[in-house]
């Protein structure tokens, strides 16, 4: 296979007080975003809230400005305006509406008139033409909240689970450990950035907590074998060590691999996986970090505290 790196002999695990510094950080964001959640001051989308959505365009380019104070004026003056940029052109839009905003009709075809009826005032010479539109209940917002609350939690069991029988207790640990720091990190930024957490959002840290665990799991896979020609010298940490350096140009080519298909779907993908295509690009170099400075570094810090068991 081809090797970006020569070899190397990086003391991965002599770094690690300070990368649980880092990692602790990221998590403490991470379960501030958390709680932030439950306690429905966070950036939510209506997947989640409840409320209406609209795509429409108009047929002369206008300010985004001018329809958000529109809307303002109308009774929405907290809808949430994005714009769709098309070949230069600002006349596409896309008009979120919660359940909260506006009046008890929100979320309904009433607020759907509403919006069109408010735009078509606003706008008289510029007509807009609605594409599409989508409309959740708060009741189904809800159900939907909860079902990814279980989706995340039940997949971060079965990665407990499955390294627990592939390898023993003390990696499935460390890897649900990483896991939880990979999900937690995403979350956090995006509810530092203010970005709007939808069901696009649940789906990539899924599929994060996925990839997370086949990085440590390459990683692991190596530890396992190295043990046994490190056994009887009984240095556990040189076995960690040496296991790193030994697939670190494999972790580096496939993370770039991955990359460079995540950013070509932020940068050309349009406004509909933004998200999407962010979590996850953020998920892969956090994941990549984590197999190396989290995951592997538990497994020597649980190793400390029980020598004999390596003896």
């Amino acid at each position: 296979m081809f090797r970006i790196l020569g070899k190397t002999n990086i003391d991965f695990i002599g770094m690690r007080k300070y990368s649980f510094v880092l990692s602790s950080i990221f998590i403490l964001l991470g379960l501030v975003a958390l709680i932030s959640i439950f306690l429905g001051k966070a950036e939510m989308g209506i997947d989640f809230t409840g409320g209406t959505m609209v795509q429409g365009n108009f047929e002369s380019a206008i300010e985004i400005s001018d329809l958000r104070a529109a809307l303002g004026t109308g009774g929405f003056p907290e809808a949430s305006i994005q714009e769709l940029t098309t070949e230069g052109v600002s006349n596409s839009f896309l008009i979120r509406v919660k359940t909260d905003q506006g009046d008890a009709s929100a979320g309904s075809v009433e607020t759907v008139g509403r919006i069109t009826g408010i735009i078509a005032e606003a706008f008289p010479g510029n007509a807009f033409n609605k594409d599409s539109e989508h409309s959740i209940g708060p009741a189904v917002g809800e159900t939907l909240r909860n079902q990814a609350k279980w989706a995340v939690i039940l997949a971060v069991l079965g990665i407990l689970i499955y390294i627990w029988l592939r390898f023993d207790f003390r990696f499935g640990i460390a890897a649900t450990i990483a896991t939880f720091h990979d999900v937690l990190t995403v979350l956090g930024i995006f509810w530092l950035l203010r970005i709007e957490i939808d069901l696009l959002v649940i789906t990539a840290l899924l599929t994060l907590a996925g990839y997370s665990l086949t990085d440590s799991v390459v990683v692991f896979d190596r530890i396992r074998e190295n043990l046994k020609l490190f056994r009887k010298k009984g240095d556990f940490v040189t076995s960690i060590n040496a296991s790193i350096n030994e697939v670190l140009s494999r972790t580096i080519i496939t993370s770039l691999t991955v990359l460079f298909v995540i950013l070509t779907l932020l940068f050309f993908g349009g406004q509909v996986l933004f998200t999407f295509s962010l979590a996850l690009a953020l998920g892969v170099a956090v994941g990549t970090f984590s197999s190396v400075f989290v995951a592997s570094p538990i497994i020597v810090e649980w190793e400390s505290r029980s020598p004999k068991r390596f003896k």
